[in-house]
């Protein structure tokens, strides 16, 4: 009778020590989808890159250009807390512009291809690479 009590105490303090296991992991997992969620929907996500994915590729200077405004739109918002920086490296004109979230069309030649790339951080659109 004993040794029948002794191990029913051993087995209520595995369970208790599993349930506490389980309850940190549940605590820690949702700590970390918290910290990991930037404050934007899925669909958000998807409508921000839908905005800037048909600039990507080898593009004439009008349309480089015509992303480098859409990214001044969408960085004078004032309710986008994610602003989209812009390197430019023009080759016909010898510029090299540092990335900048206050990017300028300037030192785009309309007559000239460019390729534009699209740089990702979390999923969303973070930079913008015209080359």
């Amino acid at each position: 009778m004993e040794n029948a009590s002794k191990a029913l105490i051993i087995a209520g303090a595995i369970l208790l020590a599993i349930l506490l296991i389980s309850l940190g992991i549940l605590i820690f997992n949702q700590a970390q989808d918290t910290v990991n969620n930037s404050g934007m929907s899925q669909a958000e996500i998807t409508a921000l890159n839908n905005k800037f994915l048909k600039y990507e590729g080898t593009q004439k200077g009008s349309v480089a250009k015509s992303a480098i405004n859409e990214v001044i739109s969408h960085n004078s918002d004032s309710n986008n807390t994610t602003k989209i920086k812009v390197k430019v490296s023009a080759k016909g004109k010898g510029t090299a512009l540092s990335e900048t979230a206050t990017p300028s069309t300037s030192c785009i030649d309309t007559t000239q291809e460019y390729t534009i790339k699209l740089t990702y951080d979390s999923g969303k659109v973070s930079k913008i690479s015209i080359e």
